[in-house]
């Protein structure tokens, strides 16, 4: 199924059917898809370490952030992976839900604050993942916020040239492993301060080598945004 058959689903789910909420049914009302008492509920991510986005004391730098920095320099979540949120990714991820993209970024957009980013980087599919799953969840997700942001999104600008098991079927010791030397960046971004679009982070081995491939060519600053984070590696 095509991008565009996609987009040709969402427009016809939009135009006939009613708009309610995602999570249970009440009119929405807020704009997100979702209704204000459930918006409410939802887990959302707070009290964590700014770098890499675990819980921490009073939001602070976490001991193991300032042991071992991660490559990339800032984590900023909408949301902790807890249900509802990780059932509604599941479905948007691998069932083709694809108008969640626009429910995700308006949610995302209400945390997450752009300061001087130059440039957004969805997280690369392998082109035979991407044929397999049909879209790139990251990038329609980036499209939006880019889009609202006035923030350039570059989709080319990072290549995945291995084609590795997918990370959620590992376990979390294997995960780091599997997230060695898998991407390869295209562009000079000298100086650039950018920022890293991902669905969910776990172990942060994805997104670390991701920023270790654009900060090889120059990046000066690179930040991770998520739909959500665990909360345990």
């Amino acid at each position: 199924m095509n991008d565009k058959w996609l987009k040709f689903k969402h427009l016809l789910k939009s135009s006939f059917f009613p708009q309610t909420c995602l999570l249970c049914s009440a009119s929405k009302g807020e704009g997100f898809g979702i209704c204000k008492n459930c918006l409410d509920d939802l887990p959302h991510h707070t009290s964590c370490c700014p770098k890499c986005g675990l819980l921490s004391f009073e939001g602070q730098l976490c001991g193991a952030c300032i042991a071992s920095p991660p490559d990339f320099d800032a984590t900023k979540a909408a949301f902790t992976y807890e249900y509802p949120i990780s059932q509604v990714l599941q479905q948007y991820k691998y069932n083709q839900q694809l108008f969640l993209a626009e429910t995700f970024a308006e949610l995302m957009l209400q945390k997450i604050q752009a300061q001087n980013i130059d440039l957004i980087i969805p997280m690369p599919l392998h082109p035979n993942r991407l044929q397999e799953r049909g879209f790139n969840q990251s990038l329609e997700v980036s499209r939006i916020i880019g889009k609202h942001l006035n923030i350039r999104v570059n989709s080319q600008a990072v290549s995945r040239i291995k084609l590795s098991p997918s990370q959620a079927s590992l376990p979390l010791k294997e995960r780091v492993r599997n997230m060695k030397g898998p991407f390869i960046c295209n562009e000079d971004l000298s100086v650039m301060r950018i920022a890293l679009i991902d669905d969910v982070m776990t172990t942060g081995a994805s997104l670390n080598a991701l920023a270790k491939a654009v900060k090889a060519k120059g990046a000066a600053h690179v930040e991770c945004w998520l739909i959500a984070r665990t909360l345990a590696n």
